[in-house]
């Protein structure tokens, strides 16, 4: 179990990217970090790095899709740690295609985990953290999509501005407890499956590129930095904020 000092991250969807950055710096920052992914085997690199920073870590199984793997995947945690202080919504699931292709089996995939799970497991969080009487925290990783329209990523976007509805609302219902819910919105990353697109498609590249007044993609750790600093003590007075991390991409 992790001492009574030091404070618990849990971090959904670790394995790589985004999630993996995240938990790295949390870990570098003082948090234990319970990582997630389907088969937590796939965490392993990611549990690595954590405990290189010296901190204990914890793989769990987590499935947005389904209601007993969500409160498993809170049990598990509570079990090993104790507790829980943070919870890093970073699972997700990308639909990219027309709005007119997009069919109800795909539309209802995307908002499962997107809106649906990522509400229970925030529900299940929050739940601890009010009943224990501590204050913790809610991190959501958004989108530019949270706030402007795009082609061709309907389903995605829209379940990215119900994370933007999520924050504004559990922020004001939560704040009494002294529980924080806020969101980082990333710019166009350089995703595997992004990088593989634009290693076949220069000009896509660099229409992409274009948008962006610093020139650059998202790197992960520039929404690992967002992350450390709204977990941090620095953020006591920022509640139901959803900060871009979009490289000025949403202000042109």
């Amino acid at each position: 179990m992790s001492g009574d000092t030091r404070p618990v991250a849990l971090v959904t969807g670790a394995s790589y990217g985004l999630g993996a950055a995240i938990a790295a710096r949390l870990a570098a920052d003082g948090f234990d970090v319970a990582v997630t992914e389907l088969d937590p085997a796939d965490l392993a690199e990611t549990r690595a790095a954590i405990e290189a920073a010296g901190a204990q870590s914890e793989g769990v199984a987590l499935d947005l899709r389904l209601d007993a793997s969500i409160a498993d995947a809170v049990t598990t945690t509570l079990e090993h740690f104790g507790r829980i202080d943070l919870l890093v919504n970073n699972a997700a699931m990308l639909v990219a295609k027309p709005a007119l292709e997009v069919v109800t089996a795909e539309f209802e995939a995307v908002t499962r985990i997107n809106v649906t799970g990522t509400f229970l497991i925030t529900q299940h969080v929050g739940r601890h953290l009010i009943e224990s009487g501590r204050p913790g925290q809610i991190i959501n990783i958004a989108s530019t999509f949270t706030t402007v329209g795009a082609v061709n990523v309907s389903p995605y976007g829209i379940s990215k501005a119900a994370i933007g509805g999520l924050t504004r609302h559990l922020a004001a219902e939560w704040a009494p407890h002294r529980v924080r819910v806020n969101a980082v919105a990333p710019g166009t990353s350089m995703t595997k499956l992004r990088a593989e697109i634009f290693d076949n498609d220069a000009a896509r590249r660099e229409a992409g590129l274009s948008k962006i007044p610093l020139g650059r993609f998202t790197a992960p750790e520039d929404i690992a930095g967002a992350v450390s600093y709204l977990a941090s003590p620095a953020a006591a007075y920022v509640t139901g904020h959803i900060l871009a991390v979009d490289g000025g991409m949403t202000v042109t």
